[in-house]
């Protein structure tokens, strides 16, 4: 459950981006989202770090990738047992906690919310059970923390239902845009349940003249003209069989710095 690794080639290379920089991407974009058509983003510091953490569960994975020998490569999306990530998962939180609470509560609904719209994990008992239980044991999380936040004056409007549901949807769009940005879009794509002002929309994803780095957004849903992310990978050439091999060279592989920019539609 969600990407362990991402992955992007760039002519033929084979560049590794890690959930923290796919998650930062997320945070760019939280910066200048919103208008009149998409509203604008309550409370805006707080959700916006919290999209920028969204994935802060997964940073001991990354510190030490494991290989899938299947591939040759780190584990991609999907390739990991549930009883590793929602292990992961279980202690975003605890992690996003000192951050703040509201913070905590979007990367736990973040989990959870995963969990709710991908469901592959209900293909076998064990796996079923143990993500039931993450599950169980997540929202008992959740709703203490919405109690504690309700009695808190600066957070009332910020807990209802209606506003919990509006940001848990804006950071799953966020990190949605984020994915397709940091593995490169080539076809058209569309992200739905996008959260507008009064309702929800699908944005539809284009790359500018089959060049992945300049996409065209509609409707627009930022209030700037356009919007340029900045984000980093590591580019690894070559397939491995054993993962301490692996991991010494992902350490040592070479960086490069790649942008996107946004744009509203071009006729």
């Amino acid at each position: 459950m969600g990407t362990v690794m991402l992955y992007r080639l760039l002519d033929q290379t084979r560049i590794c981006i890690t959930q923290p920089t796919h998650a930062w991407v997320s945070g760019q974009l939280a910066q200048v989202w919103g208008n009149q058509q998409f509203g604008a983003i309550a409370p805006y510091q707080e959700v916006c770090l919290g999209v920028e953490q969204h994935d802060i569960g997964w940073l001991p994975w990354e510190a030490a990738p494991t290989l899938n020998p299947d591939t040759g490569y780190p584990h991609s999306f999907n390739e990991v047992a549930p009883e590793v990530h929602t292990e992961l998962w279980a202690g975003a939180k605890h992690l996003a906690m000192p951050m703040g609470r509201y913070v905590a509560l979007l990367v736990s609904l973040h989990g959870t919310g995963l969990y709710e719209r991908f469901t592959h994990w209900k293909r076998s008992p064990e796996s079923t059970r143990v993500v039931e239980t993450f599950l169980q044991q997540e929202k008992e999380f959740q709703q203490q923390l919405i109690h504690r936040l309700e009695q808190d004056p600066s957070y009332v409007p910020y807990v209802t239902p209606e506003a919990i549901t509006r940001n848990q949807r804006l950071v799953a769009t966020l990190d949605a845009l984020s994915l397709a940005i940091c593995m490169g879009v080539t076809e058209q794509r569309q992200i739905d349940q996008v959260p507008t002002a009064t309702g929800e929309t699908t944005l539809t994803l284009m790359p500018i003249a089959d060049d992945p780095t300049q996409l065209s957004v509609t409707p627009w849903c930022f209030h700037t003209n356009e919007v340029a992310v900045v984000f980093e990978g590591r580019i690894l050439g070559e397939e491995f069989a054993d993962e301490s091999t692996m991991r010494d060279r992902l350490t040592d592989a070479p960086w490069v710095t790649l942008t996107t920019t946004l744009h509203g539609r071009t006729e």
